[in-house]
């Protein structure tokens, strides 16, 4: 059965990880708390275009914003980044897997007589 709460999630947070400029911004909050003046500022864009970036990674919960007079400060929530790689973990066996079948397979074929300085 699919769990459909975190099916939401992390619909959210790979569309939030969809855009460059927010993974920008989210790498930017990595260094600690900004505006969202200074989020925009690499991306000269305007005040508007951020707000809305930050409201896409507020709704994947990336992001948890405070307000103190006019300044919004932003912040990065990193728990929804955990679960998309928990949910990108799950597949590193089959690619794993996947992988030593090509690394054997192409050991395979360099051991194979008659293919050294085989030129084609």
């Amino acid at each position: 059965m699919v769990d459909n709460a975190r099916t939401t999630e992390l619909d959210s947070v790979f569309h939030a990880l969809g855009d460059g400029t927010r993974r920008g911004m989210l790498r930017n909050l990595a260094g600690g708390e900004r505006t969202v003046g200074q989020l925009a500022a690499p991306f000269a864009i305007s005040l508007w275009a951020a707000s809305k970036h930050v409201k896409a990674l507020e709704a994947a919960g990336l992001v948890r914003r405070r307000v103190a007079g006019r300044q919004h400060f932003c912040s990065l929530s990193p728990a929804p980044l955990a679960a998309a790689h928990d949910w990108l973990g799950s597949y590193e066996q089959f690619w794993s897997g996947r992988l030593d079948v090509l690394e054997r397979l192409l050991r395979e074929e360099g051991a194979a007589p008659g293919r050294e300085g085989d030129e084609r």
